[in-house]
């Protein structure tokens, strides 16, 4: 398995990660559950009515981290907005539950995918492995 498909294979069996954004100069730090990989991006969903779309929009770095058997994940990088249908309908598809929240045409349903990402393998018990996509 290569890259990319890693980072989202670690982050799908992890199931919950940590999302880190600033706003203006606070951290803020959330749990997140979703991610997918489409057309080779890895990308994570939200709402735009919460606090997080709109910090992104003003600072579009970002970082989250996910632990799994010893193990953690940190991706750094900037999130980018992608408004296509396909990739909110998939990311619903993925992630059914949250259709009673969502629809792939409505105006709050908002897809972002990492660009400029570095993800961080590590753990205390072997050396840490990169990841640049």
């Amino acid at each position: 398995m290569e890259g990319i498909e890693k980072v989202y294979q670690f982050l799908d069996e992890a199931k919950t990660y940590y999302l880190a954004t600033v706003e203006g100069d606070q951290p803020r730090v959330r749990p997140f559950g979703t991610a997918l990989l489409y057309n080779g991006r890895l990308y994570i969903q939200t709402g735009r009515v919460k606090p997080v779309s709109k910090q992104l929009a003003a600072n579009p770095k970002a970082e989250i981290c996910a632990f799994k058997d010893g193990r953690w994940l940190r991706v750094a990088g900037e999130l980018i907005n992608d408004d296509s249908i396909e990739v909110k309908t998939a990311m619903l598809d993925k992630m059914p539950e949250l259709k009673a929240m969502y629809r792939a045409d409505d105006d709050n349903t908002q897809v972002l995918y990492f660009k400029n990402a570095f993800a961080t393998f590590s753990s205390f018990t072997s050396a840490p492995e990169i990841i640049e996509f």
